[in-house]
């Protein structure tokens, strides 16, 4: 039963990593990733598309993406998406559309380090509301003695700390590469 409990914890907690992994990839840093469009949301025929299922999207220069659409008729609705989301201007030509990251200033720098450290923060308590809700399970466990519990308990903690610590990491790495002029 305990083992069980454990299992189910530890597959939320890589959930909420993975998440948080995926949601620091979008933020921009000095060079173009393909993770800054890739969930974009884009009007096509009456539904919201990621950007990803409408064409092929790769980084061209240490600055510059290249998306190829694969349907004409998609590039107005994509357009619009960049302009109102990524507040840039993408180049077009045909159904191929350009988007040349300008370079960040040390303010927009800042205000990304500080967005990062939101998202830190909401990932760390995602991971200790999985925690609460793990501890409170062991200590309604029944038929089971109070020793077992308390060792549940400090083995709960051992696993919240082990994710904690690489929400962490993730973070720091982000943010030297944010800073990295």
């Amino acid at each position: 039963m305990m083992e069980d409990i454990f299992k189910s914890t530890e597959e939320d907690m890589k959930k909420a990593v993975s998440y948080f992994k995926n949601e620091i990839a979008g933020l921009r840093t000095g060079r173009a990733s393909t993770s800054l469009v890739e969930e974009l949301k884009v009007d096509y025929y009456g539904s919201r598309v990621p950007l990803k299922q409408l064409g092929s999207i790769s980084v061209t220069e240490i600055n510059q993406l290249t998306i190829q659409l694969w349907d004409t008729n998609a590039v107005p609705s994509v357009e619009k998406a960049i302009m109102e989301s990524l507040n840039l201007t993408p180049q077009r030509q045909g159904n191929v559309l350009r988007i040349t990251l300008p370079p960040l200033t040390e303010e927009r720098r800042k205000e990304l380090v500080r967005m990062l450290h939101k998202m830190a923060e909401e990932a760390r308590v995602a991971i200790r509301n999985i925690r609460r809700d793990a501890k409170e399970i062991i200590e309604d466990l029944e038929g089971v003695s109070e020793d077992e519990i308390k060792r549940g308990i400090e083995r709960l903690q051992k696993l919240t700390d082990k994710y904690i610590e690489e929400i962490n990491q993730l973070a720091e790495a982000k943010e030297r590469e944010i800073m990295g002029v």
